[in-house]
């Protein structure tokens, strides 16, 4: 189930992020080592995470998942191994919440994808996937909450 989705502005963050391209079965077993390596490094460097931990897909194919995990931090992440610094940009974003396990994240996306599309949006070809409540905060699948954002081409009609 997906809330009402909005119109809204993704602001500017510093980001610790590991760049991927995978065959989409691995994502299961490459997610969560990745995480675990950023937030070693941010450990190290004394950095704290400010926001949810993030998956910013550059395209969506169907047998390739190039994207970057990654999370917002308090200060600029220096280069360690496979992570490395970025910022997210301010970013007008059609935005909604889906509600359940990650195995209903397609058609969460068809149904958002379709409500962008009836509003008149044109959207850029990435999406960003915020992991709001997950595995880390609940045992129950049915309690995740992941917070859908597609970047718009048309800059979302402001």
């Amino acid at each position: 189930m997906i809330e009402t989705p909005r119109i809204t502005e993704l602001e500017a963050s510093p980001i610790a992020v590991i760049r991927l391209r995978i065959p989409r079965e691995q994502m299961p077993e490459v997610f969560g080592p990745a995480v675990g390596e950023i937030l070693s490094v941010l450990d190290a460097q004394g950095i704290s995470p400010t926001g949810p931990v993030f998956a910013h897909h550059f395209g969506m194919h169907p047998k390739v998942f190039d994207f970057e995990i990654g999370m917002p931090v308090s200060a600029p992440v220096a280069p360690a191994g496979r992570v490395e610094p970025g910022e997210r940009p301010p970013v007008p974003v059609a935005q909604t919440v889906y509600h359940g396990p990650y195995e209903g994240l397609p058609e969460a996306w068809g149904q958002f994808h379709a409500w962008v599309e009836k509003n008149g949006h044109a959207y850029a070809p990435d999406i960003w996937e915020c992991y709001v409540e997950g595995p880390h905060s609940t045992s129950d699948p049915r309690e995740y909450r992941t917070e859908l954002n597609r970047p718009l081409a048309d800059g979302g009609g402001r």
